[in-house]
């Protein structure tokens, strides 16, 4: 059929869909989700909570721990003192070990033959050593060396002093740890230096940047982040390795607290005064490692680590949320269906 100019045809009309007979009504019972129950998991945890609660009995109610005697000697002031030469010792030998042990990392990583063999012989000497055998050697190096001089080698000395009155037991302990502190150190930072990727280094040297400033601004930074928990076990290690020096008769935390107990044969409470101030010292110093932690994670994750107090603030936002759900599926009335 031929239609005149200018007049569009109509659509054809849709026939209807034919609907089925049997049309039921849609389902209104939606399955309720049940959670799995892991029923091994909380037999584990159960038994995990009674062992610890057996310990934890053992001990608060052992009176051979005397708490009354750990409650009055905790704060003393020959306690004390020896916390304080204890941190003191901490914070002398970790910044001078790692200063000393990053200097031995450039050395190690160095082009210069003649540094990295120096660098290599001090770490392998001062890692294969004890520490014990060393603090021994440093104090009594006064029988290799009676004085010490500065002046011309193999010439005159213009000043001399007696080694015994320049090592005492406090510096024989400083220098003997940070020595020791030192070889660690190096070898941690120069892993940390090595797990930074090549081409940042060569992007950087495409910008023009000096080898110096490439190690400062973009090698160290991204470096940290291996160098930090590393750093952060070598401190908490340092802390209670400081103990040591107590063979030194250093006053430091564990000495001061065998003074006592010479004097009173109360050990076991003596000894769990020192042992609670490591564990308070050990504790704050893993809190501050991961904060440090979280701090240099911000250019490798985009999402940081929750800190403690947001996982417990996310903790008791699920439990209220969870209390709430419970609360409403107690008070829902029941229906027909329900029965």
């Amino acid at each position: 059929m031929v239609m005149p100019s200018g007049v569009t045809p109509a659509p054809a009309a849709i026939p209807p869909r034919k609907q089925p007979d049997d049309i039921t009504a849609p389902d209104t019972d939606v399955p309720r989700i049940v959670p799995r129950r892991n029923t091994g998991r909380r037999i584990t945890a159960a038994l995990a909570l009674l062992l610890f609660a057996m310990v934890l009995n053992s001990v608060v109610r052992n009176d051979a721990f005397q708490w009354g005697v750990v409650g009055r000697y905790f704060t003393t002031t020959a306690v004390l003192d020896g916390l304080l030469l204890s941190l003191w010792l901490t914070a002398v030998v970790m910044v001078l070990g790692f200063l000393i042990g990053a200097l031995l990392a450039v050395m190690r990583l160095s082009a210069n033959p003649v540094l990295r063999t120096l660098s290599w012989g001090y770490v392998w000497i001062f890692r294969s050593t004890p520490l014990l055998v060393q603090l021994l050697f440093w104090f009594n190096i006064g029988a290799l060396y009676p004085t010490l001089g500065l002046g011309v080698p193999f010439g005159p000395q213009f000043v001399t002093v007696q080694t015994v009155n320049l090592l005492g037991p406090t510096l024989t302990a400083v220098i003997g740890l940070t020595l020791h502190e030192s070889a660690y150190a190096a070898e941690v930072v120069r892993g940390g230096i090595l797990s930074v990727d090549a081409g940042q280094t060569e992007a950087a040297q495409a910008l023009g940047l000096s080898r110096r400033r490439t190690l400062r601004r973009i090698v160290v930074p991204q470096a940290m982040r291996s160098i930090v928990p590393t750093a952060g076990n070598m401190l908490i290690g340092t802390l209670k390795g400081t103990s040591i020096v107590s063979v030194l008769a250093v006053h430091d935390l564990l000495y001061s607290v065998q003074l006592i107990y010479n004097q009173t044969y109360q050990i076991i409470p003596l000894l769990m005064v020192a042992t609670l101030w490591y564990i308070a010292v050990t504790t704050a110093l893993s809190i501050a490692q991961f904060y440090v932690e979280r701090h240099y994670a911000r250019g490798n994750s985009r999402a940081l680590p929750p800190t403690p107090l947001q996982r417990l603030r996310f903790r008791l936002t699920a439990l209220r949320l969870w209390l709430r759900r419970a609360t409403a599926a107690d008070a829902r009335p029941v229906t027909g269906g329900d029965r």
